[in-house]
């Protein structure tokens, strides 16, 4: 893809603060983010450098190491909430800090009118058409260990190195 290798990071990155304004990756919380506060969580599930929203990233997280990297990262998420909700003063805070400097200097006002139904209809005879299809990719966990296992997806997790005589890395 024309990316220098770097392989994964074995250091923790610094905590930063986010902007929130425009700019950076998308977390696709929407309205969420500007109406209470939130927490974003960066972990590794990718290749660093890839471009995002194109198919080499979206193979790259169906690899089991990108999985693994997924389930620890919910884990860090789940342990966050747990944290967060356990302590009042942390909660306080972070309203503090979504007041007072998060939504600052931008207010969200929402583009699709208050009590809006969505417009399911619209896609109504596609959806009946693919639906039948889609069931089938659904992940059945009393049945496989992993999503990838459900669709016959096998990698190699080691390469043996045959010129150095060990394994690869």
């Amino acid at each position: 893809m024309g990316v220098e290798e770097q392989g994964l990071r074995t250091e923790v990155d610094t905590l930063r603060e986010f902007s929130q304004g425009m700019g950076g990756g998308s977390d696709d919380i929407a309205e969420v983010s500007w109406n209470v506060p939130t927490v974003r969580l960066r972990y590794p599930a990718n290749i660093p450098g890839m471009t995002g929203h194109h198919w080499s990233s979206g193979i790259a997280v169906a690899t089991p190491i990108a999985h693994k990297g997924a389930n620890s990262g919910a884990l860090v998420i789940a342990m966050t909430a747990i944290d967060v909700l356990s302590d009042p003063q942390l909660v306080e805070e972070a309203w503090r800090y979504h007041r007072e400097v998060q939504t600052k200097d931008y207010q969200w006002v929402s583009l699709i009118p208050e009590g809006t139904e969505p417009p399911i209809f619209l896609n109504e005879e596609k959806m009946k058409s693919y639906r039948p299809i889609l069931e089938q990719l659904i992940y059945d966990p009393s049945k496989f260990d992993t999503y990838l296992e459900q669709l016959g997806v096998v990698y190699p997790t080691v390469i043996p190195d045959t010129t150095a005589g060990g394994d690869r890395p």
